[in-house]
């Protein structure tokens, strides 16, 4: 019985220990396991590779994933989304990591419709948008909160009829033009 008790639990003990090293993170990702590629795209990392956590060192390897998969137009896209964010001031930097933070805890469905109505700014044509950010910041803010509250409030069909009236140029400013 002892013997049949001892082969149980060596196996159970073992599974243990290996759930527990993964879970406190195990040895990471060796710079000689990633791919010539991989490390190619981390070279500035390679002296301190060691000393990253093996969460760090995660994300990195599949940073260089996407980053690989990219076309080269998507590469020059994401070099400048790069270099915007490092000249933006540490101020804005931090709001946007606050306002990404607070995106992250909605629920799925405000995700996906706040992402639809990025997907419908950004398809609109530059001076559309342009126009568009422009009557915005010229809004005062009360006058601002007034209209979130009333699209908040608005069905999906009201939104649309109020979307096509904006692309017709019927709205100027927030009121309504009687031209």
């Amino acid at each position: 019985m002892e013997n049949m008790t001892n082969r149980l639990v060596l196996p159970i003990l073992l599974g243990i220990f290996l759930l527990a090293s993964a879970a406190w993170g195990g040895a990471g990702v060796g710079w000689d396991q990633l791919s010539p590629e991989q490390q190619q795209v981390l070279k500035s990392h390679e002296r301190r590779w060691d000393q990253l956590t093996p969460e760090r060192q995660e994300k990195l390897r599949r940073g260089a994933d996407r980053w690989l998969a990219m076309s080269p137009e998507e590469r020059t896209e994401a070099r400048e989304r790069f270099k915007r964010w490092k000249d933006m001031p540490p101020e804005r930097r931090e709001k946007l990591r606050s306002r990404f933070d607070e995106f992250r805890k909605l629920p799925p469905e405000e995700q996906e419709k706040i992402r639809q109505r990025f997907r419908w700014f950004q398809a609109l044509p530059p001076e559309e948008r342009r126009a568009l950010r422009e009557k915005w910041q010229g809004l005062p803010p009360e006058k601002k909160r007034e209209l979130k509250e009333k699209w908040q409030q608005m069905t999906p069909e009201e939104r649309q009829n109020l979307r096509e009236q904006w692309r017709g140029g019927v709205y100027r400013g927030g009121e309504k033009n009687d031209q």
